[in-house]
This record gives C-alpha cells, structure tokens and sequence, in this order.
C-alpha cells in the first residue's frame, strides 16, 4: 500500500459500514445498483396461479387482481394472466399475450408443483438421510423448471425489462397439524430454490408465508380468501410503487 494512500476518518468508515450494513439487511448485492428512479406504475401483470386468479374462491368478495387495482394510481391497470391450477410450465404461455405496455410483472408460481409431487411424503423411507434425499430430488427438479420460466420470463417478453417480483410458496392450511408442519417442512426446500432464484437475479421477494400467516388469510386450505388476497395486494402494491428496493424481501405491509 502507498504511503500516500488516506486512511478514512472514523466517521467516513462509520458511514460506509452502516451503508453496507444497511445493504446486507435489505439483501442488495453490492455489484447490483438499487434503482434511482422508480418505474411508473402503468401496467402490473399477474402471473402464475390462483394464488392471484381466486376469483372462484370469494364469492362475490374483489379477487386480488381489482384488490391490486384499488391500490394503484389513477389510470394504471392490472392484468390477470394467472391462471387457477397452472405450474411452473404454464408460464411460457402466459407470457405469450403480455401487453407491451406492461411496467411491471410479478410472479407466483409453483405451488401446484408442490401438490404434484406431494405423494413423496406418504413413501417409505429406510432412514431421515433417504427421506432428504428423495424431498432433495424433487427439489432439483423444481429448481430447473423454475430457473427456466425465469429465464423466459427476464429474456425478451417485452422490449424492455421491467421491474419485477417472484412469490414465495405460502403454508398449506391443513386441519391435521401434523400433516400440516410436514407440508411446511417440505416447502422450506422449494422456497429455497425461489429465494436463490430470486436473488441471483436481482429481483424482489415477495413472501407470502410472511403475509398469509393467519387462517383466515385463506378460502380453503391451499386458496387464498379476500382477506389473505387484500394483504398480498398490498405486498404487489408497494412494489409497484417503488417502495421496496431491487432485491429486498417483502413480508407484511
């Protein structure tokens, strides 16, 4: 080192630390700039599954997509491309009709994935090493077809990029609280592959196990209810807004 080079005063070292402190915290990698100015909230698009399209779960109650709506500024729209029971795959097609004007696309996807695979924890297992490395298996597999449709979803369905957040996979209400820890166990796995995903990329985390963490949050065991459906439209809501940096996780609101 040079004996020209300048030590930084206490308070320069405080103030940098705190800086990258502050971005640990918020989960900003440091080779990736937080935005300066936020994206004008024109067009929100909604993919993924029912978790957004649970119309058919709230009888006449807003489904999240008006509820998302309701939040934003004047003349900005949402469209619903979700689709009730759509998987990792179905994104493809639903990124097919995006509109060009859309400015920001938030995606919640794989919890039917989840379900597909469920029949996992009724199998035999001869030891906990056999039963991890079968939930393991799954996992792979969830994270290649996750890691693809993002991959689609980043690289060229509009012109340009826009701003966009992936959801975590909320806990199943089951009325069995066995059956329902296992369930929540076995989710650690594939929302870990979500928030690696989600994070090698830069993008913003949406945690609906944060959000949705009350019974009453859901219509049924796996749907969310208009109450559930308010508190993720907040979640989108801020996003859009700008209210939540690149990369941060979003829990309750």
């Amino acid at each position: 080192m040079s004996r020209q080079t300048a030590w930084p005063t206490r308070g320069e070292a405080i103030s940098r630390r705190t800086v990258l402190m502050a971005g640990a915290i918020l989960g900003v990698p440091f080779d990736h700039p937080v935005q300066a100015e936020p994206a004008a909230v024109k067009h929100v698009i909604l993919l993924g599954d029912s978790v957004f399209d649970n119309a058919a779960y709230i009888g006449r109650d807003p489904d999240v997509r008006r509820q998302v709506e309701d939040l934003l500024p004047e003349g900005s729209h949402v469209t619903l491309a979700a689709r009730d029971g759509a998987v990792i795959t179905d994104i493809a097609s639903q990124l097919q009709s995006l509109p060009r004007d859309a400015s920001h696309l938030i995606v919640s996807i794989g919890g039917n994935d989840a379900l597909l695979a469920s029949g996992v924890l009724d199998e035999r297992a001869t030891s906990v090493a056999d039963a991890l490395e079968k939930l393991a298996a799954i996992a792979d597999r969830f994270s290649g077809d996750y890691s693809a449709m993002l991959g689609r979803a980043l690289a060229g369905a509009l012109p340009t990029a826009v701003p966009t957040a992936v959801c975590t996979i909320y806990e199943p209400r089951f009325p069995q609280p066995a059956r329902r820890r296992v369930a929540a166990t076995a989710l650690t796995l594939l929302n870990d592959r979500i928030t690696r995903e989600a994070f090698s990329r830069g993008l913003t985390l949406i945690d609906l196990r944060l959000i949705c963490d009350r019974d009453e949050d859901f219509a049924n065991e796996i749907e969310p209810s208009a109450r559930g459906g308010a508190k993720i439209a907040r979640a989108i809501a801020g996003f859009a807004s700008g209210a939540s940096p690149s990369a941060a996780v979003v829990g309750k609101s």
